[in-house]
C-alpha cells in the first residue's frame, strides 16, 4: 500500500471511530472527514460540488418535504381512530398491519408518534403488548419500498453515483414483505412475553421538576420534613442544588435556605400541588406562563434545540412556552432543570402560551403528545390536494418513465402554489444533517476510489475468498453491517458500509445489487438496543419499558430478520 492510501484507510477508521465516540452528531464526523480528503487532494472541489446535487439525495430532500406535509394532513388521525375497536385479535392486527404498510410511504417515526397516545389511552389492549410491536412493525414496513426509510433513499443516493442509475421503487418490496410477514408472525407469538403495563405506571411519569425557594418563603429555616415536602401525592424531593453543590440524596432533617433549588420527580399531572406551598417558584415560571396550562411533546432528532440546555434554549422566544419537566428513559437525571442538555427523544412537559399553536416551528421540533395541537394543520381542500397529490406522484413514478426525482419536483412546486407548504417552512426544514452525511459519504467512497483503496481492497478480498463463495463475503456485509448500526445509526452504519460492500462485489467479479441490498437492510435492522432508532427510543419512553424487556423481545425479531434477509436477497437478486 502506498502512503495515500494508507492515509486514506486511516481516515476511515477514524471516521468510523468517530462515530462511536460522538454519537450525537454523526453529521460532523462525516464533514470533518470531507474536509480531510479535501486537505490531502483525495478528492476535488468539483467533486464535493457535484455530490452535493447528486439526484438520489436531491430526491431524499425533496421527499423531507413531502413528509413534512403529508405529517399535516388528517390521514394519520383518521387512521388512529378506526385501529382499536372490537375484539382483541382483529385490533391487535388491524393495528400493526395498518402501521407496517403505512410506514413504507410516510416517515415511519410519524406513524409511531401519531398512534402512541390511541394506544395508550385505549381500554381494550394493555398498551405494553402492543407499543413495542408498533416500533418494529413500522420498522420493518419502511422496508418495504425506496421511499419507507431514509436509510433506502442514502443507499439510492450512494448506488447512483456508483451506477448513475437508480434503484427502483418496488427494488425492496419482496425481500422486505417476506421479511414483514415472518417476523410478524414471530411478534404475534412473542406478545405474551411483553409485560403488562399499569395503568397507573402510564400516568405516572419520571418527570424531573425544578422549583426555587423564594426570599421571605415561609420555607425557609425549617426542615424537610417540617415544610411538608416528604410527603407529597406522588412527587418526590430527591435534590436540592445550594450555591452550585448538589445535596442527594435529601433527608428530613435537611433546613432549607433562600434560593434553594429543589429537584423534585414524580407525577407531573401532581404538579399543582407545588402551588400551595409559600414562595416556591416552578422552573416555568421564570417566563410567566401559567403551569396548568400543560402539553407534552417528544423532541425530534432533527430539532433545532439538541444539545442545549433547558435554559439557553429559548423555549419562550422560540415556542412561547417554557419547560416545567423533562424524562429521559435509560438515564437518571440529576442537578438544576436549566443545566440539563437537550437531547432526541426527550419527553418534556411545556406550560404554554396563547400563541404556541400557532407557531409554524413546532412540526419541526416536537412530536405533540397531548395538550395544546399546532393550528398549522392542513384542512378542507388543501388537505386533499396533498394527499392526493402525494400518491399520484408516487403512482407516476412506478408505473410511467418519469423519474421519481422530476415527479417530486413537480409535487413540491404544487405544494408551495397551493399554499400547503410555505418558502420559511422549506428553510426551517431542510434536512442539513442527513444532507451532510450523504455529501460526506459520496466524498468518501470517491476518495476511496481516487486514492486506489477501493481497487486494493476488491483485489484483496477477491484473493481472500478465492474459490470460498461469494455468499462468505455477502453474509460478512451483512453482519457487519448490521453490527454498525447497533452501534452508530441506521444512516451512519449504511454510508460507511456500502463503499466496502460495493467494491468487494466488483472484486469479486459478481452483481453488486446483493450486497447492496445487503446494507440496506441490515442497516434497518434495529431490533436489540432500544436506542439504534427513533421510534424503538418513542415506545421505549411512552411504554415505562425496562431495557430487558426490549433485548427478550427484540433478539427473536433480530435473528429471524437476518436469517430472512439472508436467504431472500441473494434469490431476488443472484449473484
Amino acid at each position: 500500500m502506498t502512503a495515500m492510501q494508507w492515509l486514506m484507510l486511516a481516515v476511515f477508521l477514524a471516521t468510523f471511530l468517530g462515530l462511536i465516540k460522538f454519537q450525537k452528531a454523526p453529521e460532523r464526523v462525516f464533514f470533518s472527514a470531507t474536509l480531510v480528503c479535501l486537505l490531502a487532494s483525495f478528492v476535488s472541489t468539483e467533486d464535493i460540488l457535484y455530490n452535493a446535487v447528486n439526484p438520489g439525495l436531491v430526491t431524499l430532500i425533496l421527499l423531507v418535504f413531502c413528509s413534512f406535509t403529508f405529517e399535516r394532513t388528517s390521514v394519520l388521525r383518521k387512521l388512529s381512530n378506526i385501529l382499536i375497536s372490537g375484539s382483541k385479535v382483529k385490533s391487535i392486527l388491524r393495528t400493526l398491519l395498518s402501521a407496517g404498510f403505512a410506514s413504507a410511504l410516510m416517515n415511519n417515526t410519524a406513524v409511531v408518534a401519531s398512534l402512541i397516545n390511541s394506544i395508550k389511552n385505549n381500554t381494550l389492549i394493555n398498551p405494553g403488548k402492543l407499543l413495542l410491536p408498533l416500533s418494529f412493525v413500522c420498522i420493518l414496513g419502511g422496508t418495504l419500498t425506496l421511499v419507507g426509510t431514509s436509510t433506502n433513499l442514502l443507499v439510492n443516493s450512494l448506488y447512483i453515483e456508483q451506477t448513475e442509475q437508480p434503484l427502483q421503487f418496488f427494488d425492496f418490496t419482496l425481500v422486505g414483505l417476506t421479511a414483514l410477514a415472518v417476523c410478524f408472525v414471530v411478534i404475534l407469538i412473542r406478545l405474551p412475553s411483553l409485560p403488562n403495563i399499569a395503568k397507573e405506571a402510564l400516568q405516572t411519569k419520571e418527570y424531573l421538576l425544578e422549583a426555587a425557594i423564594a426570599e421571605g418563603s415561609e420555607l425557609i429555616g425549617k426542615t424537610v420534613e417540617e415544610n411538608g415536602l416528604r410527603n407529597l401525592d406522588s412527587i418526590f424531593l430527591v435534590e436540592v442544588v445550594r450555591k452550585g453543590r448538589l445535596i442527594s440524596p435529601v433527608t428530613p432533617e435537611e433546613v432549607l435556605q433562600p434560593k434553594d433549588k429543589l429537584i423534585f420527580t414524580g407525577d407531573i399531572t401532581k404538579v399543582l400541588t407545588l402551588q400551595q406551598f409559600d414562595g416556591l417558584t416552578l422552573f416555568a415560571e421564570q417566563d410567566g406562563l401559567l403551569r396548568d396550562n400543560l402539553t407534552e411533546v417528544v423532541i425530534k432528532p432533527d430539532s433545532s434545540v439538541i444539545g442545549k440546555s433547558l435554559k439557553s434554549a429559548g423555549f419562550r422566544a422560540r415556542f412561547d412556552s417554557a419547560v416545567v419537566a423533562i424524562r429521559r428513559e435509560g438515564e437518571t437525571l440529576s442537578g438544576k432543570l436549566g443545566e440539563i442538555i437537550i437531547q432526541s427523544g426527550d419527553f418534556l412537559v411545556l406550560a404554554v402560551g396563547n400563541d404556541f399553536s400557532s407557531r409554524t416551528n413546532l412540526s419541526k421540533n416536537f412530536f405533540i403528545l397531548s395538550g395544546h395541537k399546532p393550528d398549522n394543520m392542513l384542512s378542507g381542500w388543501r388537505d386533499k390536494i396533498t394527499v392526493v397529490g402525494f400518491f399520484t406522484t408516487i403512482a407516476l413514478s412506478v408505473f410511467t418513465s418519469l423519474s421519481l426525482l422530476k415527479c417530486l419536483m413537480f409535487y413540491v412546486a404544487l405544494l408551495v402554489f397551493t399554499g400547503c407548504l410555505t418558502v420559511n417552512e422549506i428553510k426551517r426544514r431542510f434536512p442539513l444533517e442527513i444532507w451532510m452525511i450523504v455529501l460526506s459519504a459520496l466524498t468518501l467512497a470517491k476518495a476511496m476510489e481516487n486514492t486506489g483503496l477501493a481497487a486494493l481492497l476488491a483485489s484483496n478480498v477477491e484473493q481472500l475468498l478465492d474459490g470460498k463463495g461469494t455468499y462468505i463475503a455477502f453474509a460478512m456485509i451483512f453482519i457487519l453491517t448490521l453490527l454498525v448500526t447497533e452501534l452508530v445509526t441506521n444512516n451512519a452504519a449504511a454510508a460507511l458500509i456500502f463503499p466496502i460492500a460495493y467494491n468487494m462485489a466488483i472484486g469479486l467479479d459478481v452483481s453488486p445489487m446483493p450486497f447492496v441490498m445487503a446494507v440496506a437492510f441490515a442497516a434497518s435492522g434495529s431490533f436489540i438496543s432500544p436506542y439504534g432508532y427513533q421510534t424503538n427510543v418513542m415506545v421505549y419512553n411512552a411504554g415505562n419499558y425496562k431495557l430487558l424487556d426490549f433485548v427478550k423481545f427484540g433478539i427473536p425479531v433480530s435473528l429471524t430478520y437476518s436469517a430472512v434477509v439472508m436467504i431472500m436477497i441473494p434469490l431476488i437478486f443472484p449473484f
